[in-house]
């Protein structure tokens, strides 16, 4: 059942799950509740199509929208496919690209989206799920009953007030970080203090090819700009400068001089709108990032920027909220099927959540610190000042090898002017997963294949399986995770790898391990377990996991 903005203002709202918000993250949450066979209903202030900024994907949203079921639509709605970024940024005024398909060949392409049509397309997905959407309708208070939300007050476009029983809120209020300012829980990041001012212009020129659907970036002397080409023929263009000098600029000026101003500073992108035409009226957002103490709680959970929002520099905003939204469905899921494991998958699900935050995080700080072309209060009050933060190697992997790569890590080092303890770092590690890699190929090159059998592995320091909740099929089950010093939280790990981690103990060798795991196999299957064991050895021992294989 689909419901429209002009529903009946007496309708019965009651509902297994309320979604405040009906932007990417509250899309894809009620979709993917909606497929487990809950009710629900999404409660969104707007009326849609609305305008909305963030216009540039990443290629690590595709496969979310395809498991979403809006890819189709989405590659049918004519976005410009965007292949990488260009950008004027670090030691030189440039301007140098990268591209996806450097470090993805199944996603070399994401799209530069018109975000009124594309968050359109998202809601649209979800009504054909079955979610009940009211458009019009905003919330204005979590109803709780002691410490558990089991509703929300809303008022309708007429003005008409209403309640909505259910057993479980979705927060994907945005911006307006509904639940958080309810309890407190907001805090802002020191170090991105910033604000945005954007406009959509006709006539701007493009890119040289290939890099004409490109986002392009242009570090100046006050901050930074963007550019987006967008289908429509108009290009989305954006200063983001710090906080306060563009509230008192604004405030003196108005917002409309005061962008015109800081493209005049600008090279690149001057350039580029040298004949282009401004044809909305500014807008100005403030891009302080800040995160929620705590995601989750009885009866409720919060997705989307609702519950963080980092600073905009690599495009992140609906990726974090496509995946926050789908993640927070199976906890939604798992926490109504199953209240015992409530609060241990909530936990995974803020893990998961706040260490993709922090990934981007950190990279946009290193590129922040990075970018030595310009001297301004604005530069010199994001240059990161405590530079043991980057003197362990873990910090690199915590950064960098922690997630999928993206490409910027190896721009920060070949046109920025990074920090040189988190250089050090990076050097570090690519030597080591070299030389290990090369000695693994040399061992196996041996005629004598089974010098691997023989081989003792020794774990690194601090490494451990646990059994902890882990994403399985729109739910958390339980599962194993393999916890590193670089990844505290744990990393999902599959059964086999589980059990091999536990044999090892710097006495056995591989082949005591496989023995002593296939001892009730016939020939084949422990030829089979060999072979596995053997692999899942090697590439531990690549990842670091296994510290020392000892051969004689």
């Amino acid at each position: 059942m689909t419901t429209d903005s002009n529903a009946d203002p007496n309708l019965d709202l009651s509902a297994d799950v309320v979604v405040i918000g009906g932007g990417p993250a509250g899309s894809a949450a009620a979709t993917m509740l909606a497929r487990k066979g809950w009710q629900v209903t999404v409660l969104e202030r707007e009326q849609f199509p609305r305008d909305h900024v963030g216009e540039s994907l990443l290629p690590a949203s595709i496969p979310i929208l395809e498991e979403l079921g809006a890819l189709p639509a989405v590659e049918t709605a004519s976005f410009l496919p965007k292949h990488g970024a260009t950008m004027v940024w670090g030691s030189g005024d440039a301007p140098w690209s990268w591209y996806f398909k450097e470090t993805s060949q199944r996603y070399p392409h994401s799209y530069q989206v018109w975000r009124p049509q594309f968050d359109q397309i998202l809601l649209d997905n979800a009504k054909a799920q079955g979610v009940t959407v009211l458009e019009g309708h905003q919330v204005t208070e979590v109803i709780f009953d002691g410490d558990e939300a089991i509703g929300v007050e809303f008022t309708n476009a007429q003005g008409e007030s209403g309640e909505a029983q259910c057993r479980f809120v979705v927060d994907a209020s945005g911006q307006s970080t509904l639940l958080a300012r309810h309890l407190g829980s907001k805090q802002w990041d020191p170090f991105f203090r910033n604000l945005a001012v954007y406009a959509y212009f006709k006539g701007a020129k493009l890119l040289p090819e290939p890099d004409q659907n490109n986002i392009f970036i242009e570090s100046y002397r006050y901050g930074w700009l963007w550019s987006i080409p967008l289908h429509t023929g108009s290009t989305s263009v954006g200063a983001v400068v710090d906080s306060t000098i563009g509230q008192e600029g604004i405030q003196q000026n108005g917002a409309k001089a005061f962008l015109e101003a800081q493209l005049a500073q600008s090279g690149h992108t001057r350039a580029m709108l040298e004949n282009a035409e401004m044809d909305s009226e500014p807008t100005v957002v403030m891009d302080w990032s800040y995160t929620a103490e705590k995601l989750y709680g009885p009866g409720y959970i919060l997705a989307g920027d609702a519950a963080c929002f980092v600073d905009p520099l690599f495009s992140s905003g609906v990726h974090l909220a496509l995946m926050s939204g789908v993640l927070a469905a199976a906890y939604v899921t798992t926490a109504l099927n199953n209240a015992s494991m409530a609060d241990e998958a909530g936990q995974v699900y803020q893990e998961l959540y706040l260490k993709e935050y922090n990934q981007f995080r950190e990279m946009a700080r290193l590129f922040y610190s990075s970018n030595l072309s310009a001297e301004s209060y604005f530069w010199e009050a994001r240059r990161i000042t405590d530079a043991g933060a980057y003197s362990p190697r873990q910090s690199f992997i915590q950064a960098v090898a922690g997630q999928p790569p993206r490409g910027y890590e190896r721009v920060v080092l070949d046109r920025g002017q990074a920090p040189e303890e988190f250089v050090k770092s990076v050097r570090a590690v690519e030597s080591e997963r070299q030389s290990r890699t090369q000695w693994l190929a040399a061992l196996a090159s041996d005629p004598q294949r089974n010098q691997i059998l023989n081989a003792v592995p020794r774990l690194a320091e601090g490494i451990q399986v646990q059994r902890k909740p882990v994403l399985a099929e729109g739910e958390f089950v339980e599962g194993y995770v393999l916890n590193t010093v670089s990844q505290p939280e744990g990393t999902p790990c599959s059964p086999l790898v589980a059990a091999v981690i536990e044999e090892i103990d710097g006495q056995k060798s591989v082949s005591d391990i496989v023995d002593g795991m296939g001892a009730h196999l016939d020939q084949a299957g422990h030829a089979q377990l060999e072979e596995a064991v053997s692999r899942t050895i090697e590439i531990l021992y690549v990842d670091g996991t296994v510290a020392r294989l000892i051969t004689d």
